[in-house]
């Protein structure tokens, strides 16, 4: 069976999620054409990357437009269809673990609802400050070999907007938010930086029976447990016992416990850390903080709201939180997932340097229209999360065939290690030919993009077949 056998029979499991068979029908070919494509440069990449008829691109400008898909319904089938199709995710505790991080993406367009100044700290030669829009996004981990794949989930915009002067809603209860839309039904861990822990994530979290793994900043402070006093005094009893700065946990270091290394990626080595339970006044309840010194990476603190887990599987939960940071670049560079350029033509322009756009003084229609567009762009985007997952797929499960279909050259291919992105996509682009060619009689999809061809440009298929 060829790789595009594989890669449309995991894509049919989303049918449900769209309410006509020809919307789906779109969606597929979008979701194609984003996995095959040799360009970034939006909408008119994919006309070109399948060879479309030109009259094509309204079409697939209705498509991310389209009402027909509902994108909470899609997210959380997709998260199911993930957890069906890898044999393998990774479980600590029986329990899943989920990945959550924010990005920046730089747009320009003065007529593009939700673009903002934005402030970005980064070691690279990034700016300080870009116009653009503000997202966050969940990732599942799944075991692949003997590597570990971040699988894109969702990512919604949610900065740009004020749209009520009710809404108290913060970036976490909003991460809260995206969780909840993954729709994942299991217990997860939650791992995430620094700037998600808080009292507000980490109950969020605990209310559904799920954890938070993350890191604390250096000034962050927690209490001994308050011993029980032999005597009944008047007044309320204390809660908190004395205060523990957890950059203290750092000292000493040479009465800590010594374990190997279990950060990802290193087979050799040891690391040294110290682990107490102590009160963390924003949950108001017990959490385990363990100190960790690396010999090369250097030290931090972590914490997990889970008192029951092993301080080293803490270490080794956190150290795959790397893996969304290489998904996102896989994203940007290889699926093109944030390249998005929707207009609004009757949006008024966006001025240089502005924040929030407050919308309750706007007109319903327009209002409408913001939230249009903005549903156009997470449907483009959750296209690119199902293109990027199914490449994932079908290189953790079907290697061999993806190196038999690649027809190109690497300087170093370790068969130890599944494909990436760019060779599984390399390999689908070389098969689509005779995907379409052999399977246009009785494939739906097969069929429904070759009528859709431009056949002036189909001289390539002919020299491929």
């Amino acid at each position: 069976m060829s790789l595009w056998l594989h890669w449309y029979q995991a894509l049919r499991l989303l049918r449900p999620a769209l309410s006509r068979n020809l919307t789906f029908l779109w969606f597929a070919t979008i979701t194609a054409a984003f996995t095959v494509r040799g360009d970034l440069l939006g909408v008119t990449s994919l006309v070109r990357a399948l060879k479309l008829n030109p009259r094509c691109y309204e079409r697939l400008l209705g498509c991310f437009h389209s009402e027909a898909i509902k994108l909470d319904t899609l997210c959380s089938l997709w998260t199911r269809v993930v957890l069906g199709l890898f044999a393998s995710p990774v479980r600590i505790n029986h329990r899943l673990v989920l990945v959550g991080d924010g990005i920046k993406v730089a747009k320009r367009g003065k007529k593009m609802p939700g673009v903002k100044l934005l402030h970005q700290v980064s070691d690279s030669n990034k700016p300080e400050y870009i116009m653009g829009h503000s997202l966050q996004s969940v990732c599942i981990l799944m075991n692949a070999a003997s590597s570990v794949f971040a699988v894109p989930l969702a990512s919604h915009i949610h900065e740009g907007f004020i749209w009520s002067n009710r809404d108290r809603r913060t970036l976490l209860d909003k991460m809260i938010n995206l969780l909840r839309a993954t729709g994942v039904e299991q217990a997860f861990y939650f791992v995430a930086d620094a700037f998600y822990a808080s009292g507000k994530m980490a109950d969020g979290l605990i209310k559904r029976g799920n954890h938070l793994v993350s890191r604390v900043k250096s000034t962050a402070v927690a209490f001994a447990s308050c011993p029980v006093p032999e005597k009944k005094k008047r007044g309320r009893p204390k809660l908190y016992g004395a205060k523990v700065l957890l950059k203290s946990l750092l000292a000493d270091i040479d009465s800590m416990q010594i374990s190997p290394s279990v950060v990802y990626g290193e087979t050799e080595g040891t690391l040294r850390y110290r682990m107490r339970d102590l009160l963390w006044r924003p949950t108001g309840r017990l959490v385990r903080f363990v100190a960790v010194v690396h010999p090369r990476r250097g030290n931090c603190v972590l914490m997990c709201t889970d008192t029951t887990l092993d301080p080293v599987e803490i270490i080794r939960i956190y150290g795959l939180r790397f893996k969304i940071e290489h998904t996102f670049k896989q994203a940007v560079n290889v699926i093109g997932s944030f390249s998005y350029h929707f207009w609004m033509m009757d949006m008024k322009p966006t001025r240089r340097r502005s924040g929030d756009k407050y919308m309750p003084c706007e007109s319903a229609q327009y209002r409408c229209n913001v939230k249009r567009k903005v549903h156009a762009y997470h449907v483009f985007i959750q296209a690119c999360h199902i293109a990027q997952g199914l490449a994932q797929y079908l290189s953790s499960t079907f290697p061999a065939l993806v190196w038999a279909s690649f027809g190109s050259w690497l300087r170093t291919i370790r068969p130890e290690i599944p494909p990436s992105e760019l060779v599984v996509t390399t390999a689908l682009r070389q098969c689509l030919p005779q995907f379409l060619l052999s399977s246009s009689d009785c494939d739906t999809l097969a069929k429904f993009i070759f009528e859709k061809q431009d056949k002036n440009q189909m001289e390539f298929f002919r020299l491929s077949g």
